[in-house]
C-alpha cells in the first residue's frame, strides 16, 4: 500500500516532578494515502500525543517520521510551520471558529494563512457546498448548532487543499449522530477532494466507517484492522 507519512520508532517522555512519564514507547505506523486512519484508544493511551507528533505539534524524544520524503529531524521550525500552513489541515474536539466572523470568513481566512490570494471566492464557496454548509456562509458560529459549526472548521481546515487532515477526537463535543455525519463527511472529503485523514477518538461505534483501525494502548499500538 502506500504511505503518505512514516513514523519510526516514535518515543515520548514526559518529567513529572522527579520522574520520567514514557507516553509513547516505540511506535512504527504507515499513514496511507487517501484513506481514512483511526487512532483509537482511551483517555492515556497516548494517541493525541501521536497524532502531535505526526503533525509536528510535538517533537518525538527518540525517533522520525517522513512525510513525502521530507523527514521532520532536519527540518527547523520555519519549515515545519510553513508546512503546517500549506500540506496539512486541523481539526479539534474545541472547534475555535473566530466568532466575530461568519462562516465564510473563517474558511477566508485558512486560505490567507496558506498564502492563496487568487480564486479564493471560488474555493471557499466550493468548501462550503462539501460541507453542505453553502446556505450558511453569512451566518455567524454562534448562529450555528455544534454539528453546523464542526462542518465550517472542517471545511476551512480543507479550505487550502491540504495532504493530510489531522483531527483530535473531531467528534468528542458531540452526540452520536452528528458524530456519524462527521465521520460520512470525511470519507465525502477523501473521494472528492483526495485528501488523507487520521483522526483520534474514544468513540467505538465510529470504528466501522474507518479504513484502517489502530489500537493504542499504554503507549503502544498493539493492533491494525483494515475494514
Amino acid at each position: 500500500m502506500d504511505a503518505i507519512m512514516t513514523a519510526k520508532g516514535i518515543k515520548r517522555d514526559f518529567r513529572v516532578g522527579s520522574e520520567i512519564l514514557h507516553v509513547l514507547k516505540g511506535v512504527d505506523v504507515d499513514i496511507l494515502r487517501g484513506k481514512l486512519t483511526i487512532l483509537k484508544g482511551r483517555s492515556g493511551s497516548g494517541k493525541t500525543t501521536l497524532l502531535n507528533i505526526l503533525s509536528t505539534l510535538d517533537t518525538p524524544t527518540e525517533g522520525d517520521v517522513e512525510f513525502l520524503e521530507k523527514k521532520y529531524s532536519v527540518m527547523n521550525d520555519a519549515q515545519k510551520e510553513k508546512m503546517r500552513r500549506e500540506e496539512l489541515g486541523f481539526v479539534f474536539q474545541s472547534i475555535a471558529l473566530i466568532p466575530i466572523m461568519n462562516a465564510y470568513e473563517n474558511v477566508d481566512l485558512s486560505l490567507r494563512l496558506a498564502g492563496i490570494e487568487t480564486d479564493k471566492d471560488e474555493r471557499i464557496k466550493r468548501v462550503l457546498s462539501l460541507v453542505n454548509m453553502q446556505d450558511r456562509m453569512l451566518h455567524m458560529p454562534g448562529q450555528m448548532s455544534g454539528g453546523e459549526q464542526q462542518r465550517i472548521a472542517i471545511a476551512r481546515a480543507v479550505a487550502h487543499s491540504p495532504k493530510i487532515l489531522f483531527a483530535d477526537e473531531p467528534t468528542g463535543a458531540l452526540d452520536t449522530e452528528n458524530g456519524i455525519k462527521v465521520m460520512k463527511l470525511f470519507r465525502h472529503l477523501i473521494e472528492k477532494e483526495g485528501v488523507t485523514v487520521v483522526m483520534t477518538t474514544h468513540d467505538p461505534n465510529l470504528m466501522e466507517l474507518g479504513d484502517v483501525v489502530f489500537e493504542m494502548e499504554d503507549g503502544e499500538l498493539f493492533e491494525r484492522r483494515e475494514n
